[in-house]
């Protein structure tokens, strides 16, 4: 009932110059969450069509409270944004239409675009407002989702946001190696000069058909408790982890016949161990200047342990 409290007094702000009855609205969502199970998105367009149709009230509304990315600190919340793109990624599922990061002059966060949201895409280096994108936490990190129901407007401003070559620090990690991804082992990167993109289905998403040239690397997602960090561990790390450099690589390739085969092999061999690595974390990935097992020293965890357990007494 709290979550039905909320978007009701979310479209009450929105409309309440209207006329609208804030019981009205919290009764007929109640009927549509609860007794129907209509799904919050589903619902909230339902009511605002027909505050829309009953109450006159136009389909846009100007008024909306802007929030600031630092505010935005909890996932489930409907928020309106005005920021700057600062960078757009490839999306990994066709379900998603666009990846990337966002900001104003207080912060940064990721976005999402839902393909069936059907919005026109953003560009990098323009300005937007978002309006009612929903708040969620995917791995510990807080992202925008660009639902149906959601707007993104084109806005002739130049917000002052950080660059992305500022939005990076040095970090250490320690943690478990709990997914590999595709794109990972033996792939093939575009070799016209200042790309380096990754090929996918025989194409340059950049130069479509061109000549590939290998490369060896690790896509993974890195588990330290407390949070998950896409990492991208280059050729240098995985021989150090594993042994196997690119001409090994190729050679397994060659003699199975299957390139495939070099990602099958890491991933039994990485697949849930622990790795420290070193690198410089981004935004969306943390970037591996070092990697290498984690092998705790028995002997001074003991003295940790010894020294907590002397604090107590």
């Amino acid at each position: 009932m709290d979550r039905v409290i909320k978007l009701a007094d979310q479209l009450f702000e929105d409309y309440k110059d209207y006329g609208v009855d804030r019981k009205e609205i919290v009764e007929k969502l109640r009927k549509l969450l609860v007794e129907f199970g209509v799904t919050e998105n589903e619902a909230v367009r339902t009511i605002r069509n027909y505050i829309i149709r009953e109450y006159g009230a136009p389909a846009t509304i100007r008024r909306e409270r802007i929030t600031k990315i630092e505010e935005i600190k909890e996932p489930n919340k409907w928020v309106t944004v005005k920021v700057k793109v600062i960078q757009l990624w490839e999306s990994s599922s066709p379900s998603v239409s666009q990846v990337g990061l966002i900001g104003d002059e207080t912060g940064y966060i990721r976005f999402l675009v839902w393909t069936k949201a059907k919005k026109k895409p953003v560009e990098e280096g323009k300005c937007y407002i978002f309006r009612n994108v929903v708040v969620d936490d995917y791995g510990g990190i807080l992202r925008l989702n660009v639902t149906k129901i959601s707007e993104i407007e084109e806005i002739d401003e130049d917000i002052k946001v950080k660059s992305p070559e500022d939005i990076r620090e040095e970090v250490e990690v320690v943690g478990a190696l709990v997914a590999i991804q595709q794109n990972s082992g033996l792939i093939q990167r575009c070799s016209i000069e200042g790309c380096n993109r990754v090929i996918k289905m025989g194409k340059c998403p950049e130069h479509g058909k061109t000549k590939p040239k290998d490369d060896l690397r690790i896509k993974g997602v890195l588990d330290d408790g407390y949070r998950t960090y896409e990492v991208i561990i280059n050729e240098e790390g995985v021989e150090n982890l594993t042994g196997i450099n690119l001409e090994k690589a190729k050679k397994i390739a060659e003699e199975t016949l299957d390139r495939n085969a070099v990602l099958v092999e890491l991933k039994k061999m990485l697949l849930g161990k622990y790795l420290r690595v070193v690198g410089t974390a981004t935004p969306r990935y943390l970037i591996a200047k070092h990697a290498e097992f984690f092998r705790p020293d028995i002997r001074k965890e003991l003295e940790k342990i010894k020294a907590i357990l002397e604090e107590i007494q």
